[in-house]
Order: structure tokens, then C-alpha cells, then sequence
């Protein structure tokens, strides 16, 4: 792979040149330059600038006649200009026709080095930016990895990087401890309150589930580890969802609905009265009927891969921030990922997609019933309001 990894430390070439000509920095001055939330702010700033020029040198480079009029040097002059580039549609859609080229992902790619790079400044600003392209980068690595033609796959050591390093960065976090969630004792009276009559010596221990196993370092994306490399990725995708962009939501579904597979009479089984309101989402999404999504295949969906898709779908459908195009895509994609489980005979799956439609099919019931009663309500309130009767014109006729 042709991707070279910084280490930050302070021995780098700019710190050992400062030190050659200041051998003895004044520890006090830089702990308060640290602490300064206006330097820290700066820095922030600067930094973002600075990758956002890069990027714009590149695409520069790729395509040097641009169809559209549209310049990321522009968003480098904002106050914020790291949330400016994440919330610019116009970026977003430039820089996915960049990843979508027939000859990204390889280790020679610059914008996989690109977003490389900015993933491990550590800015939080800038990672939502490379967070915000997972899904897309992550749709195409998969089709092209499980493309039939595979002697024509090109190299995909790009895309891989910018994985593990979204994958290395959540191990950090971590620090070699499993996500662990505490499940209540329903032996117990009440969850909430001691029971008036204690229980002798008969207490149970409290029950605990694994979300996910400690991590263990990878240096390669191995076909064995390539799910639960992806599953994580996804996790440190949940971590920030509410911070991104809703055109990234409405991908990731998407692809979601991709990867479950063919279209499939089993994602209406659970809709009241038999009422399928699928095709109206599919047509507003742009989702063919037989199943088939842009830059989307199905694959197969261990429960490693399909436990964060599945979270991240139940924030899109739940979500009461999220717009109405982000909940009608997560609608149809965990209908269709309900279809591929009941299929596949996965019990963890066809429960965990049965109750998010369940919650699903809840919700909008509530907000049409609240529709109805809204429009009853203005209804009879403009025929109850007393209309002032016109007064009748006097014309003014001259003799």
C-alpha cells in the first residue's frame, strides 16, 4: 500500500527545527497556549482551512474542467469552514462522483489519502467530514469485493486505509474493553423501586449482554475480519449520526436496502390490513423495484455487520430530527432486511428488524392521528369564528 502513516509526536522535522533554535521553550507559555480556547480555536481553523485547500489542489488535478461552476476554495474562507465543506451539498456531490470512479480505492488515490489524512488529525470537525463519506465508501468497497468479475478488481488498499483507520481510531477508544449493557432483572417487583418487603438472601446477580467483543489491532482488512472491521467502522458512524449531514443518512439506507437483496412479498407481512406504502418510499428514493441500488449489491450480512446497520437504522427511523425522505428510506430498508433475515433463519435479526417495525408502523399511526385531529381541530375553529357582516358601498354620484 502506498499510504504513508503519521505518527503524531513531537519529533517531528517542524518541532525539531523550532528546538534547534529554542533548546529550552518555556513550558508555562505553551500551557496556556493549550489552554486558550481562542488559540485552540484558531488552530481548529487554520487546520481546516489547510485540508480544505489540499482537497481542492486535488480535485483540481483530477477533473481540470469541472462541469459545475462550484469551488470547495470557497468554504475555506468561512468561520467554520469544516462544517461548511460537511454541510455543502454541492461538495458532497462533487466528491462522490470522485469515489465513485472506476479507478478509485487504490493505494495511489488521493483523495483516499486525502481522507486518511484528515481522519487522524484528530480534529472532531474534520472527522465527521471522512465519517459523513463511510457509507458511500463503504458501498463501493463492498460491491467491488464481492463483484463477480474479479479479475478486473482493481487495488482497494485506498479504501481499506481509510477503514482501519476509522476501525483503529474506536479499538483507541475503547482501550481493549468490551461494550457491555446491563439487562434489568424482570424477577425484580419494579425496576425502579426497592420492593417494601426485601428479598432474603435470593438476589440474582444483574444479567449482562455483550454488544461487542474487545478489539483486537489490525494492520490488513483480511477477508475473515472484513465484517466486524466494517461493524465498527458503523459503530463510530452511530457515535456522531445526530452531528451528520441527512443526504449521508438517506445513503447509508440505501445501501442497506442493497444489500439485503431482491425485493421480496415478505417486508409487507407486518403492515396493518395489508396496506403496502413501500412503493411510494422506493419511488421517492430512486429504488428500483427488483431490489438493485446504485453502486449496491447484496452481500452477506453476519451479525457483526448487521447489529450497527441495524442501530443506525433505528436512529434514521426514529429520530425525531430526521426528515421525512431520511425515515422513509430506513422504513424500506429494514422491511427489506426483515425479508433477507426471515429468509436466511437468523433469529437476532428477525427480531431486532420485526420491532423496529413494529416501532415503525407506531410512530406513523401517531403522527396521522395527530394529522387528523390538527385538520379537524383548524376545521372547527374557522366555521365557529363570527364573520363581521360587509358594510354596503355608498357611491358618491357629483350633480
Amino acid at each position: 500500500m502506498d499510504f504513508t502513516i503519521h505518527h503524531q509526536s513531537s519529533n517531528s522535522p517542524s518541532s525539531s527545527s523550532t528546538s534547534s533554535s529554542t533548546p529550552h521553550p518555556n513550558p508555562i507559555t505553551a500551557a496556556a497556549a493549550d489552554q486558550d480556547p481562542v488559540h485552540s480555536w484558531w488552530e481548529s481553523v487554520s487546520k481546516a482551512r489547510s485540508r480544505i485547500l489540499t482537497l481542492s489542489s486535488i480535485i483540481s488535478s483530477s477533473s481540470p474542467s469541472p462541469s459545475t461552476s462550484f469551488s470547495l476554495s470557497s468554504l475555506a474562507d468561512s468561520d467554520r469552514p469544516a462544517l461548511s465543506l460537511l454541510s455543502s451539498p454541492d461538495a458532497y456531490s462533487l466528491l462522490s462522483s470522485l469515489l465513485s470512479c472506476p479507478s478509485s480505492g487504490s493505494g495511489s488515490d488521493p483523495l483516499c489519502q486525502w481522507l486518511y489524512d484528515t481522519y487522524i488529525l484528530s480534529d472532531s470537525n474534520l472527522r465527521l467530514i471522512v465519517l459523513s463519506f463511510l457509507p458511500l465508501l463503504s458501498a463501493i468497497y463492498l460491491a467491488r469485493v464481492h463483484s463477480n468479475e474479479t479479475s478486473s478488481i482493481p487495488s482497494l488498499s485506498g479504501f481499506e486505509a481509510v477503514i482501519l483507520a476509522i476501525y483503529s481510531s474506536e479499538a483507541k477508544s475503547r482501550a481493549g474493553k468490551p461494550l457491555l449493557v446491563q439487562i434489568p432483572d424482570l424477577s425484580q417487583p419494579s425496576l425502579y423501586h426497592s420492593p417494601r418487603i426485601p428479598i432474603m438472601e435470593n438476589k440474582s446477580r444483574p444479567s449482562v449482554g455483550v454488544l461487542s467483543a474487545p478489539l483486537e489491532p489490525h494492520i490488513a482488512v483480511k477477508s475473515t475480519k472484513r465484517a466486524s472491521i466494517l461493524g465498527t467502522a458503523f459503530d463510530a458512524y452511530h457515535k456522531h449520526i445526530s452531528q451528520l449531514p441527512s443526504w449521508s443518512k438517506v445513503e447509508f439506507c440505501k445501501f442497506a436496502t442493497a444489500w439485503a437483496g431482491q425485493d421480496c412479498h415478505c417486508q409487507n407481512k407486518l403492515d396493518f390490513d395489508g396496506e403496502n406504502d413501500l412503493d411510494e418510499f422506493l419511488d421517492k428514493l430512486g429504488i428500483e423495484q427488483n431490489g438493485e441500488v446504485f453502486k449496491g449489491v447484496r452481500i452477506p450480512l453476519p451479525w457483526e455487520f448487521l447489529q450497527p446497520v441495524l442501530r443506525i437504522l433505528g436512529h434514521c427511523l426514529l429520530g425525531p430530527l430526521n426528515s421525512q425522505e431520511v425515515k422513509d428510506g430506513a422504513a424500506v430498508a429494514v422491511r427489506r432486511l426483515y425479508a433477507r433475515a426471515s429468509h436466511d433463519l437468523v433469529p437476532q435479526a428477525i427480531l431486532g428488524t420485526r420491532s423496529l417495525i413494529h416501532l415503525d408502523k407506531r410512530e406513523r399511526a401517531t403522527a396521522k392521528a395527530n394529522a387528523n385531529s390538527a385538520s379537524l381541530a383548524n376545521a372547527s375553529s374557522n366555521s365557529n369564528t363570527p364573520t363581521k357582516a360587509k358594510k354596503p358601498e355608498i357611491l358618491l354620484v357629483s350633480k
